[in-house]
């Protein structure tokens, strides 16, 4: 019996498709990419992923390729709106803003006290040992502002700030998220979400398997 193809996965397969149209050598240069004839090489959160430079499919693994994983929808699509649609000549500003103040940004989904990011502040509230330890486990670099605040890599040319302040009996948790004023250079807003969302996932699963 053949497997019903969701609507994520029909987006990522029509994905590859776009990817394979274009210019895999400005990919290269553009990022500094390792790669070899078969696959381009991309760090994403602190783990290696790669393409398959004939069908477009996105892989990762965490021992050099031994075990192959294939990449969810959140993943995929954040490579490849980075590698495909980010602007010629995009460079960070080294400004750090909060994501609701970047240009294209709309209230909504991504307002701090709604939705998505006050889940995960409530997820995180009580925990901030483990989610210390799960940010020093992706190779962030903390910062002193928040009950836990660090400077992760979304990509190794791409940084953002996490601030993190536990409930009191005032305020419910807090997460609040930086990025560099150029970010959606990089990539779309939608697809900024997408990788918010793989990096609370991430930071997730680093916690889980601390508590074991």
């Amino acid at each position: 019996m053949t497997k019903a193809i969701n609507n994520y996965d029909k987006t990522k397969i029509s994905m590859a498709h776009v990817f394979l149209q274009y210019d895999q050598a400005t990919m290269i240069h553009k990022y500094s990419l390792d790669y070899n004839s078969d696959w381009l090489y991309i760090t994403f959160i602190n783990r290696t992923y790669r393409i398959d430079r004939k069908t477009g499919s996105v892989q990762w693994s965490d021992n050099d390729f031994e075990i192959v994983h294939e990449a969810n929808h959140n993943e995929a699509m954040t490579i490849y709106d980075v590698l495909c649609y980010s602007k010629d000549r995009c460079h960070l500003s080294h400004e750090f803003v909060n994501i609701n103040s970047l240009s294209s940004v709309r209230t909504g989904n991504l307002s701090p006290n709604r939705g998505f990011f006050q889940n995960t502040a409530d997820f995180f509230n009580g925990k901030t040992v483990a989610l210390r330890n799960a940010c020093i486990s992706l190779s962030g670099k903390e910062l002193e502002k928040g009950d836990v605040s660090f400077k992760l890599n979304l990509f190794p040319f791409l940084p953002i700030i996490i601030r993190f302040w536990e409930a009191d009996d005032e305020f419910p948790a807090s997460l609040q998220i930086l990025a560099d004023r150029s970010t959606l250079d990089y990539m779309h807003y939608e697809t900024l979400m997408f990788a918010l969302t793989h990096l609370f996932s991430r930071l997730k699963e680093e916690m889980r398997i601390e508590k074991g």
